[in-house]
């Protein structure tokens, strides 16, 4: 049983799809997905890709762990959700319960009470203070722990450190990398992320009205469905040249747009857990301007397969925008398709997760 905390098709939502298509075939066919109803439905969401690989799916009212959800009302409705979660699963009794990011983590608790023999979290998320008091004590139901990056496993307290292993994020191999050999004029940068305030887009964006390169920059994206947001179309409206931005939105295929671009941008402000985007650019062959901190330092090596600039500074990083040559970027991009081959294949992932699953042993703690 997976239990998910959201509907959309990015990052912690694709490498669900990684873990389901990981799973042996009959293993696979008495899986079922729940998605939760307390959230608008996504452009993309991520219960279409599910029902076209065949994957059983329920939208249930689930117990979430959101900003939202901090007030006495709201988390009186977390109790009762918790309950009818815990019927479900005594009704159903799942071998394995698989709380697939820190938002889920209430659910946890509820598996261990209905006699689940297994309980994983999967830890896609940099803790706070607060975080580490609250998900630390729900932490401590699940028998096995993941976690995608060094970055979140350090915020952990020691107890679940020890339980955690690390298995970071990968992403298909692409069947065709378009080579950035032979292309001329101004680089294409592009961006693709939800529009969080956290994610950059400000930066970015001043970042790039400082720019006197004829540059172009492609943005993906959308607001997120909770959370913060930043107006990223009315940013790009005010710059110098917003002719040089182009806003395309929310797509269900990130891959062709990576081909287009020359240079991929994860111009996060707070650090990344992990930053899926970048490895998705290397395995496209493209390298990758991002902020240093979190995640992305396990990933971006400056330099070599792209460049890192200290976070949330736009001079920094249009110095690095303007600067840089479509040599320098050819070279990277070739770096880039082996970081990928060495580290962030889907074949590596699918060995280490499925050890860390290990069905025969779902009855050990």
């Amino acid at each position: 049983m997976f239990i998910h905390p959201s509907d959309e098709l990015y990052g912690a939502d694709r490498m669900l799809l990684e873990m389901l298509d990981a799973l042996p075939r009959e293993v696979s066919a008495s899986s079922e997905c729940w998605l939760p109803i307390d959230l608008p439905h996504s452009k993309m969401p991520l219960c279409v890709e599910l029902e076209r690989r065949g994957v059983a799916l329920r939208h249930l009212d689930l117990p979430i762990l959101r900003r939202a959800y901090r007030s006495p009302i709201a988390f009186a409705r977390l109790l009762r959700r918790m309950r009818a979660v815990r019927s479900e699963l005594c009704s159903r009794r799942p071998q394995l319960v698989y709380c697939t990011t820190s938002a889920t983590f209430l659910n946890a608790p509820v598996a261990r009470s209905a006699g689940v023999p297994l309980v994983i979290g999967h830890v896609q998320e940099i803790w706070s203070r607060l975080d580490r008091c609250i998900l630390g004590v729900l932490g401590r139901s699940c028998h096995r722990m993941a976690a995608i990056s060094r970055a979140t496993v350090e915020p952990l307290p020691r107890g679940l450190q020890r339980r955690t292993v690390i298995i970071p994020n990968a992403t298909p191999r692409a069947r065709q990398v378009m080579s950035l050999d032979g292309r001329t004029g101004p680089l294409t940068f592009l961006v693709a992320s939800r529009w969080n305030s956290w994610k950059g887009h400000q930066t970015l964006l001043a970042a790039w009205d400082r720019l006197q390169s004829d540059a172009r920059l492609v943005v993906l994206g959308g607001p997120p469905s909770s959370g913060e947001a930043v107006d990223v179309a009315e940013l790009a409206a005010a710059l110098r040249r917003p002719e040089t931005v182009t806003i395309v939105g929310e797509v269900s295929d990130v891959a062709q747009h990576i081909d287009q671009a020359d240079v991929v941008v994860v111009p996060s402000d707070e650090p990344e857990p992990f930053g899926l985007l970048a490895i998705e650019a290397f395995a496209r062959g493209r390298p990758v301007v991002g902020s240093a901190a979190g995640g992305l330092l396990d990933v971006v090596t400056s330099g070599r397969d792209g460049w890192l600039y200290p976070p949330r500074d736009a001079v920094a990083l249009s110095c690095i925008l303007e600067h840089v040559s479509r040599e320098q970027v050819i070279a990277a991009g070739a770096e880039a398709r082996t970081t990928y081959e060495r580290r962030f294949t889907t074949e590596r992932y699918v060995s280490e997760w499925r050890r860390l699953v290990d069905l025969d042993r779902a009855h050990q703690p």
